[in-house]
């Protein structure tokens, strides 16, 4: 009986250990991401410019992030690229680690304390990827088919809890 129990202990310590994954509470990943530079199309069959395109990245939208279930700090940009593409950039980012981080952008209105938790995946988002550390400078390619005027917030949202660890929202520049 005794060995029943504590196969069962066991079991269920283990389950819990990979859901909650504690230990990365204490692990930093720390990210340093130039902004990326898209190169003009040049030579034969490169797709033609962008009519109307910078010849530079543009920051597009900005904002500054603010904490919801973990203490997060940043900022965000919307970045249009020299080729028509856009990039989310977050810089100075230092927010907690944790399982199943991801980084939405929403049409939720950012809201301050616990009223600001849950809402991000109430409407319209779109995942950009798994957070790729919980420090430093990243970027985040926006899928081609996004069209980013219907987007008006960023989140990063922890996928296993349905909760966000911060969030910011964009302002045009």
């Amino acid at each position: 009986m005794w060995a029943a129990v504590a196969i069962a202990v066991t079991v269920v310590l283990a389950a819990g250990l990979y859901w909650l994954q504690p230990w990365k509470l204490w692990q930093d990943e720390t990210v340093r991401e130039a902004l990326p530079a898209a190169a003009a199309p040049s030579g034969p069959g490169a797709p033609a410019a962008v009519p109307g395109a910078p010849a530079a990245p543009v920051t597009v939208a900005r904002g500054t992030l603010i904490s919801h279930e973990h203490s997060t700090t940043g900022q965000v940009e919307l970045i249009r690229l020299p080729d028509g593409s856009h990039t989310l950039r977050l810089t100075n980012l230092d927010t907690s680690n944790g399982p199943d981080l991801r980084v939405w952008l929403t049409d939720a209105p950012v809201k301050e304390g616990v009223a600001g938790w849950r809402v991000f995946d109430d409407g319209k988002y779109v995942s950009l990827g798994k957070l790729k550390g919980n420090k430093g400078d990243q970027n985040y390619a926006v899928p081609a088919d996004v069209d980013v005027a219907g987007f008006s917030s960023v989140t990063i949202w922890c996928d296993r809890f349905d909760v966000s660890f911060g969030a910011a929202g964009l302002a045009a520049v």
